[in-house]
């Protein structure tokens, strides 16, 4: 038997609306402006989520979770994440690990990481030392750097047996 290993890679970015929670890795971020979105908004799970559709190659969240569903309207962004589990464990998959950086000029997210890697590592079913959870500047420059918005990137590895 071998093993079947495979990356994947996600991202995902929303602007800032006032009136709107700012929650990423499914912590909410005290900040006075969130993400619009049709869901919560949570950038960091749906990049994660993505790469994880794309290691197991089931597409990606947009096919899965539309924005034109209303039943998806304002969604736990977590609920997703789980669902999209279940689908790569009945490809056949674990999750290996993630590593994952947030793009944002502000807020500062330092204070955050910690409860962000713990909730991930807690929905993916894995220890924190296999979540990487990582937030950077563009100094100044695009959507993130003139404060217009966040991004995140994640990569995963899954792995099977063939």
């Amino acid at each position: 038997m071998t093993m079947d290993l495979r990356i994947g890679q996600g991202f995902d970015a929303h602007r800032f609306i006032a009136g709107a929670r700012l929650v990423l890795g499914g912590v909410e971020i005290p900040f006075e402006l969130g993400l619009q979105a049709h869901s919560d908004g949570d950038c960091l799970l749906h990049a994660i989520t993505d790469a994880l559709l794309g290691a197991a190659a089931l597409g990606d969240l947009g096919s899965h979770f539309p924005d034109t569903d209303e039943r998806l309207a304002g969604i736990d962004s977590r609920r997703l994440l789980l669902d999209v589990l279940a689908k790569v464990r009945a490809a056949g998959y674990r999750v290996g690990n993630v590593d994952s950086t947030i793009i944002a000029q502000k807020p500062r997210l330092a204070p955050h990481i910690g409860r962000m890697r713990a909730v991930v590592a807690q929905d993916l079913e894995l220890p924190e030392e296999r979540v990487s959870v990582k937030a950077t500047t563009t100094e100044r420059m695009g959507f993130t750097g003139r404060e217009e918005g966040i991004a995140a990137m994640a990569v995963v590895t899954i792995v099977g047996a063939s």
